[in-house]
């Protein structure tokens, strides 16, 4: 072990030790990873895209509705490949598929306008609109949760704060600067791990929306969880 150590020495000093979490792939890995989990396993496309995620603690749950575990993993690769994972692009909702559920994860960081889990959602087939209901389920891990529901046009905050507002401020998910900045429809403040919630938001004519979640940095920075949400349109 010993005559190891001065490799290793040289070996961080000529690539550093800083781990670039800004870098496409790096931000890919981190949305997709579950915390508590031992092992991730993702479908990640050319263009960085996470087309698909699956924890190990969820393979074992999953493992009953298959002869095998070769059998479940090749289930999970392909139902990448084909966009049907759950939590993983747009919910397209309509009058035959009025419901749906997604899987994600969300973070805490200290700079609160950073990183957003954005889930669309489309309800144009709806023309006469109707009601839409979000149900969320938080995991049992740290992170607490806020979601918000926003209009699909809706471009979310820069990290950077416009000129004139302390970046304190800015980021401080208390202050009426962050709340104006997100204009959210509707809301849920501070879901508890293992707690549930409910989103309600009543729309006249068809059209997108965006799904934001982040944790609550009074649960503590940089923490990691997941989220279960049902999506249902009820016509007017």
């Amino acid at each position: 072990m010993t005559s190891l150590r001065e490799p290793i020495a040289n070996r961080r000093k000529r690539e550093g030790t800083t781990f670039d979490t800004n870098h496409p792939l790096a931000k890919t890995i981190l949305k997709g990873c579950k915390q508590g989990s031992p092992v991730d396993c993702f479908v990640i496309s050319h263009d960085f895209e996470l087309m698909g995620s699956l924890d190990y603690n969820q393979l074992l749950d999953d493992l009953d509705e298959y002869d095998n575990e070769e059998e479940l993993y090749l289930s999970f690769i392909k139902e990448s490949l084909e966009g049907k994972r759950p939590g993983l692009g747009d919910l397209i909702l309509t009058p035959e598929q009025p419901s749906q559920t997604t899987l994600n994860t969300f973070r805490t960081l200290k700079a609160a306008h950073q990183d957003y889990t954005v889930i669309g959602i489309d309800t144009t087939a709806f023309e006469n609109g109707g009601t839409l209901t979000i149900d969320i389920q938080v995991g049992k891990d740290k992170g607490i949760g806020i979601f918000y529901l926003l209009d699909g046009d809706k471009k979310l905050p820069s990290e950077t704060p416009p000129e004139g507002i302390d970046p304190e401020v800015w980021n401080d998910q208390q202050s009426d600067e962050y709340e104006n900045a997100i204009d959210a429809l509707t809301k849920y403040w501070g879901i508890f791990p293992g707690n549930t919630a409910q989103l309600k938001y009543k729309f006249d004519q068809g059209q997108h929306f965006k799904l934001c979640a982040t944790g609550d940095q009074w649960g503590g920075i940089d923490t990691i969880n997941a989220f279960n949400a049902k999506v249902s349109i009820e016509t007017n």
